[in-house]
């Protein structure tokens, strides 16, 4: 499997053994470029160390690493990619995010979160609330600022989700360490 390290320095030696696993959900492309292009544009350059991500859990224990890939396998190998939408702006303390609406991501979730429920860490646990920052860690008058900018232009709208991957946590930045990609058709591959 190839690694990718997103928001360190590129040359960095092997994966260390005990970071935090990280879930996402992740964009397609289209959609990948576009949110991007708004977290470069408003996140602080300086802390914005990995592209616009939509985050199904924030910290799972190293251990967990090869089973979260085989259940993440399991819940993409023959199933399409779940709708989803841009359903709204979402405010947070320090930053702007949109909300994103998926029943069947939500779905996905979870019987992930049931399958790890002992291991959860309690923002884990805590309802999902699925959206994708685009602004965070700044004055709480930027932020409202920005929201009401984008308040006035925002449309809902579909989002394309093409796959799930695993993430370790790694000197501020996200080494990629499984992806796995939803089958388009939804069929089962054939024996």
């Amino acid at each position: 499997m190839s690694q990718r390290r997103a928001g360190a320095a590129d040359g960095a030696g092997a994966l260390p053994p005990r970071g935090p696993i990280i879930v996402t959900a992740d964009l397609g492309p289209a959609d990948l470029a576009r949110l991007d292009a708004l977290r470069r544009a408003y996140y602080p350059a300086d802390r914005n160390r990995v592209p616009a991500h939509l985050t199904l859990f924030h910290h799972l224990a190293p251990s967990l690493a090869e089973e979260a890939g085989r259940r993440l396998a399991a819940e993409t190998r023959h199933a399409p990619p779940p709708a989803a939408r841009i359903a709204g702006i979402m405010k947070l303390a320090r930053g702007t995010a949109f909300r994103v609406d998926s029943p069947g991501l939500q779905a996905i979730r979870a019987r992930l979160a049931d399958a790890f429920d002992r291991y959860l860490t309690p923002p884990d646990a805590a309802p999902w609330r699925p959206h994708i920052t685009i602004q965070n860690k700044v004055d709480a008058s930027a932020a409202a600022a920005l929201q009401r900018e984008m308040a006035r232009s925002f449309r809902p709208g579909p989002i394309a989700i093409a796959g799930l991957s695993l993430w370790r946590y790694e000197d501020g930045g996200w080494v990629a360490i499984g992806r796995h990609p939803f089958n388009r058709s939804g069929r089962s591959p054939r024996n």
